[in-house]
């Protein structure tokens, strides 16, 4: 009986710092490509200030949608998983739907999402971050080659460190694994998850610091007599979100329709659309966390 616990435990130790290395390369990648996308942000950024007082930068806004568009259309020519957010593709994977080439993932799909990001279109770090973690966790499965059921808990494990990473949250990145990517509860994801997501968020920490990634300030207590509002703020939010994953489900489909653009060359489509956004209304440009501080800090 003590050697099959012994045994056991040895076994979940293995596991534990698999775990660990899974995270420190996935800190490492993910940091690194979460301050590439924010220096891309904030370069476009630039250049709406400067369209604002001259139109001819605008020009330079087109020119950049064109030229992102073509670097980004041969990345994905060259490895189509990488398209989209990335988080279906790892779900798809865990699932046994699908399999990707992680050297090609993490390079393209690296590069891919940085451009993109450089035109401030309403894209978010958090869908890369999740699949080049889960490509860590599957690179290094493969490279010491793992088994099957080894290879599947240090993808989701380089998912939960991932998610991490891009916004120093290894609780919020552990549980959205056990919820949204695995859709089982396991002692053993759950632990090597948590320490492949707390050792991102260590690196993470490093390079950015300990402020959090939405500085908001709290100058009151919620009343206690209001709490009812947050119930109603909850069926508010969920309807809304609800009505905006539907009209964002459909956009592919009207995407298809359009034939005479090749599939890897329609990003130019919401590239160009954002401009004018981008030159009247440029707080909403990029992932929303502007909008997000913003209204924090207009509020009393």
């Amino acid at each position: 009986m003590h050697f099959v616990n012994g045994h056991t435990s040895n076994i979940r130790l293995n596991f534990i710092l698999k775990a660990l290395c899974v995270g420190l390369i996935t800190g490492l990648v993910v940091s690194s490509f979460r301050w590439l996308a924010e220096l891309a942000g904030n370069f476009s950024l630039k250049i709406y200030k400067q369209a604002i007082h001259n139109y001819w930068w605008i020009l330079v806004l087109i020119i950049l949608a064109f030229i992102v568009t073509y670097i980004v259309g041969l990345l994905m020519r060259g490895d189509p998983n990488i398209k989209g957010a990335g988080i279906p593709q790892v779900e798809a994977q865990l699932s046994g739907f699908m399999e990707m080439d992680w050297h090609s993932v993490i390079w393209r799909k690296y590069f891919a999402s940085v451009l993109t990001m450089s035109t401030s279109i309403f894209v978010g770090r958090e869908g890369p971050s999740v699949q080049l973690g889960a490509a860590v966790g599957q690179g290094l499965a493969e490279t010491r080659h793992y088994s099957a059921s080894q290879r599947r808990i240090l993808i989701a494990n380089g998912a939960a460190a991932g998610l991490a990473a891009a916004f120093n949250a290894p609780l919020a990145g552990t549980f959205f694994v056990m919820e949204e990517i695995y859709h089982n509860f396991s002692p053993l994801v759950w632990i090597t998850s948590l320490t492949s997501a707390l050792s991102a968020n260590f690196i993470s920490l490093y390079v950015f610091g300990l402020g959090p990634v939405l500085p908001i300030s709290y100058n009151h207590i919620f009343p206690l007599g209001h709490y009812w509002q947050l119930l109603l703020l909850g069926i508010i939010l969920g309807l809304a979100s609800r009505l905006y994953q539907m009209g964002l489900l459909k956009v592919p489909g009207m995407f298809d329709k359009i034939k005479t653009i090749p599939w890897y060359y329609k990003s130019l489509i919401p590239m160009l659309l954002v401009i004018p956004i981008g030159l009247f209304l440029p707080v909403t440009l990029g992932s929303g966390s502007r909008v997000i501080l913003n209204i924090s800090h207009v509020m009393p």
